[in-house]
């Protein structure tokens, strides 16, 4: 009967999340291409004046993937969801979604931004070739903080890619990229 009763409350709940989720990546859906793009250009602009590593960076990417508004949700099951362009100089080229579940000590909402600088040629091709890219399977991946950003320079630029977490809001315990996986989409 307990075993019966834990089931039926985590079934309950992982409905609930499932319900949760869904509205919330609702929102998280540009409502076109055309808002997508200026969304995404006034995203990087931001980056660029809090932390001008990011634009130094960008003058050497390959790409540049941006993506402008991920909403991230969870209570005990989570998961984020949001839409981006992948730019190849100032152009954008295709569009991506960036997914995440996960499951843990996790309680809240929030969102933010992020951007992946492609450095290498690998980098985009792997990106171009895969049915989605999970980070944290392929091309190394730097996430850069406050730390890693004082040591970059054009001639420690090593990685295949650095991405960049930017304009959080809301109340959730931390951000991971780690296990996102990016998908092309239409648009």
């Amino acid at each position: 009967m307990k075993q019966t009763r834990r089931t039926f409350q985590q079934l309950a709940l992982a409905c609930a999340m499932t319900f949760f989720l869904g509205s919330v990546a609702g929102l998280a859906v540009a409502a076109t291409a055309d808002d997508l793009d200026r969304e995404a250009a006034q995203a990087l602009q931001s980056l660029y004046k809090i932390n001008p590593t990011a634009a130094l960076i960008a003058k050497n990417a390959k790409a540049i993937l941006v993506f402008p508004k991920i909403i991230k949700a969870g209570l005990v099951f989570g998961g984020s969801y949001g839409e981006g362009v992948l730019m190849k100089g100032s152009r954008v080229t295709e569009y991506y979604n960036s997914v995440t579940a996960s499951w843990g000590l996790q309680a809240g909402a929030q969102s933010y931004a992020y951007v992946v600088f492609l450095m290498t040629d690998k980098a985009v091709q792997h990106l171009d070739k895969s049915k989605g890219w999970e980070i944290g399977v392929g091309p190394t991946v730097v996430v850069v903080n406050e730390g890693v950003a004082r040591n970059l320079s054009t001639t420690t630029l090593k990685d295949d890619a650095y991405a960049f977490i930017t304009d959080q809001q809301g109340l959730m315990a931390s951000i991971s990229i780690e296990g996102t996986k990016i998908s092309r989409i239409k648009r």
